[in-house]
């Protein structure tokens, strides 16, 4: 899937940073020039070819920053061509917009790798490559993808990465082969858990702070154990620094991510990146594409279909993937609704930063459900379901929680905002419980394990909430101190 320009016709900024590294240029662009090129560095980049770049760019040539820090490894384009037999056909795992990306072995080293081949004309030109190059030498993190090395001979761009034996989310989402399983529940909450960490990474530990711009299903890609990681750093930008809440840029990205702030004005703050990531995580929740033309009227975007189902509490179990069969704790998926919710607030400052998110993913990801609990429908049942609600309404949990999902407005830092189940009767009795008790229930009864278990469980996430939110403020504030994206 490509990215796409929309409103907005300012030349493209592009810069970059990290903790105790120097922005390689000032005014928030990379320098251009010509320069001889080095043993050490490919400092010249081929005449742009793209048709999304005006006349003037396409005769202009690049430089690669000559920075110390940068442990990216330059590459002729014989070595890459070796590694993935000519980039033959076979070698083939993916294409899109930008070009192709082919698996191959490092004759070096015999390290399988990915190797990105841009298309001359196709959609990232020369400051995107210079862009993801940087972003991905300066910025390290175990949920970040990592780049060994580039290519620049010519007119030549390739990226090389570490390979991700398991694909892309978007995959496992949507495109899985006939014979595989679909992602479990656990499965979904680790992955989306750890995508948020990759982000958090970008907003709260690099200087200036990263706004990633591109988070989609298909930029996600999965280690052994499907462990996550993001990719694809091409439209990266700096965040807002000192005293400045946004950044203003032209309008990139890709269709049915992009936050509604930014495709109307072209402002971009670290809150655009947790739109985005609320629409991933709708996807891994719904299995639902974020935008899907084959879906009948009024579902075709898949924000717009969730927004109405967030209101009524009776419709949750409809938003639940049915390839997961019924399969999940009921109350995990009120609470993950909570947090795509939130996420996909229209007023960007009503939505909670990364650092929170993480924080509530992280307990969900920690709760391990028994897959086996229930009885699982044919495979040839999973998805011809009409809503995906019938084999939910008569469960416990939907009995005894009655729960709706709710906003909390807090006094502390950060984004000012938390979210929570609340039971029917806490609701229209106006008092807050630990505990959800069964809705419509007219007298009080006993507890039995269930609930009991359940209080417990809410007891131990407001006080590893509390423990996390005190490190952070004694480790000098992060998101939830920093109000400055805002």
């Amino acid at each position: 899937m490509g990215c796409f320009p929309c409103f907005g016709s300012s030349k493209k900024d592009v810069n970059n940073g990290k903790n105790g590294v120097k922005q390689v240029a000032k005014n928030e662009s990379f320098k251009e020039k010509t320069a001889p090129q080095s043993n050490n560095h490919v400092n010249r980049v081929g005449s742009d070819k793209s048709k999304s770049r005006n006349n003037n760019d396409s005769k202009k040539e690049i430089a690669i920053p000559k920075e110390p820090n940068i442990a990216a490894q330059t590459f002729t384009f014989r070595e890459l061509a070796a590694a993935t037999n000519n980039f033959k056909p076979e070698c083939l795992i993916g294409e899109g917009g930008f070009g192709r990306v082919y698996k191959g072995r490092l004759e070096s080293t015999g390290q399988v790798v990915a190797v990105k081949q841009l298309d001359r004309n196709g959609l990232q030109g020369n400051r995107e490559f210079l862009v993801e190059v940087l972003m991905l030498s300066l910025l390290h993190h175990q949920n970040l993808v990592n780049l060994i090395g580039y290519c620049a001979d010519g007119d030549q761009r390739l990226l090389v990465y570490e390979y991700m034996p398991l694909g892309s989310l978007e995959d496992h989402l949507h495109d899985f082969a006939p014979d595989k399983e679909p992602l479990d529940w656990n499965t979904r909450m680790k992955i989306a858990a750890g995508a948020a960490k990759g982000l958090e990474y970008l907003h709260d530990k690099a200087n200036p702070p990263v706004i990633y711009r591109d988070l989609k299903s298909s930029n996600i890609l999965l280690d052994e154990g499907y462990f996550p990681k993001l990719s694809d750093f091409g439209l990266a930008k700096l965040g807002p620094v000192g005293d400045k809440t946004h950044v203003s840029t032209r309008v990139m990205g890709t269709y049915g991510y992009c936050a509604p702030e930014y495709a109307m004005t072209g402002q971009l703050t670290l809150k655009s990146d947790v739109y985005s990531f609320g629409v991933v995580f709708l996807e891994i929740i719904t299995g639902r594409k974020a935008i899907d033309n084959t879906k009948g009227a009024g579902e075709h975007n898949l924000v717009a279909w969730a927004k109405p189902l967030f209101k009524d509490r009776r419709k949750f179990p409809k938003m639940a993937d049915p390839l997961l069969q019924g399969r999940y704790p009921m109350r995990g998926l009120y609470q993950a609704l909570a947090v795509a919710a939130m996420c996909l607030q229209e007023q960007a400052a009503t939505r909670p930063l990364i650092g929170d998110v993480v924080t509530a993913l992280s307990y969900l990801a920690s709760q391990s459900y028994d897959s086996n609990s229930t009885t699982p429908r044919k495979r040839d049942e999973r998805r011809n379901t009409s809503d995906g609600a019938d084999s939910y309404k008569n469960s416990p949990d939907i009995r005894n929680s009655g729960a709706e999902l709710r906003r909390i407005v807090t006094g502390g830092g950060g984004s000012g905002r938390k979210w929570d189940v609340l039971d029917e009767t806490e609701r229209t009795s106006g008092s807050r419980r630990d505990s959800p008790v069964g809705a419509g229930r007219g007298k009080e009864t006993p507890r039995n394990q269930r609930e009991v278990e359940r209080e417990k469980a809410v007891a131990a996430a407001k006080t590893w909430g509390e423990n996390w939110r005190e490190g952070k403020r004694r480790n000098g504030g992060g998101s939830f101190d920093s109000a400055s994206d805002e």
